[in-house]
């Protein structure tokens, strides 16, 4: 899973294959996200954890290269046009978002819910695909979105289902970047873990934002990969005994039968 580089610990001469400045690039652009689409140099930094000359010199070359356009009026960049194609192309590259779509747009239908997949990035969930019931109220989240995966149904179906090593990788960064919230966070996960384990699904009521209610069910692909599903709607419309009896179990079917096609047949 994608760490920044300042977290990537590589000893002098361990690894020569390295290479430091690209890391220090893609943090860069992994700074961006849906709810904040323009930075600037000083946010960069703070994002990043790298000194403010290094910023400066990330963008300007990324701006060159057309990975990051620069708003004189604002003093910001944002993500430029050739960042595109490569999102897009992993994107098509991703099988299990054709597999899955169908059965997250039926379910979407029934419930009047917004449903999501998504992929771990360090201590973000990132959206793959998305789907949006026909109404006038549903969740403002799309392909890109990126949510605290200790907060949402979503994170919380991925941990439960990761191995112990990578759980305890993200307790300590977790313990290490918000040691006041941690008692809090970690009761969270132990409880989506046990979840998990005895429903086969977790849930977000209120954790992540207070106005959001949401299940979340993990996907185990063949090659030991896992992605995560989540069910979710504004707490007026989907209140916990729903989610817990129906929202919840049936994500939780919905992600079994993706693992099912993902093996196929055998």
């Amino acid at each position: 899973m994608r760490k920044r580089a300042a977290e990537v610990e590589v000893a002098p001469g361990e690894d020569r294959q390295f290479v430091a400045a690209i890391a220090r690039g893609f943090d860069i652009l992994h700074a961006f996200r849906a709810e904040d689409p323009m930075l600037g140099n000083q946010e960069l930094a703070e994002r990043t954890g790298l000194p403010r000359a290094t910023v400066s010199r990330l963008t300007h070359t990324l701006t060159r290269l057309g990975y990051l356009t620069y708003l004189p009026r604002f003093a910001k960049y944002q993500l430029g046009l050739g960042a595109v194609p490569l999102g897009q192309l992993a994107l098509a590259n991703m099988s299990i978002r054709r597999l899955a779509a169908p059965l997250m747009r039926a379910l979407s239908e029934e419930t009047q819910a917004s449903t999501s997949l998504g992929k771990r990035d360090w201590l973000l969930m990132v959206y793959v695909e998305h789907v949006s019931p026909r109404t006038a109220v549903a969740l403002q989240l799309e392909v890109g979105s990126r949510l605290p995966l200790a907060l949402t149904a979503m994170g919380r179906a991925w941990y439960a289902r990761s191995g112990e090593a990578e759980r305890e990788a993200i307790d300590r960064e977790l313990a290490a970047r918000q040691p006041g919230e941690w008692p809090a966070i970690r009761e969270g996960l132990r409880e989506a873990v046990a979840m998990q384990e005895n429903l086969g699904f977790t849930a977000s009521l209120g954790d992540w934002q207070p106005t959001v209610h949401a299940a979340g069910a993990a996907v185990a692909l063949p090659g030991g990969e896992i992605v995560a599903l989540n069910c979710g709607a504004p707490a007026f419309m989907l209140g916990r005994e729903r989610v817990m009896t129906e929202i919840g179990p049936r994500l939780a079917a919905v992600a079994r039968r993706i693992e099912a096609m993902a093996r196929g047949p055998g």
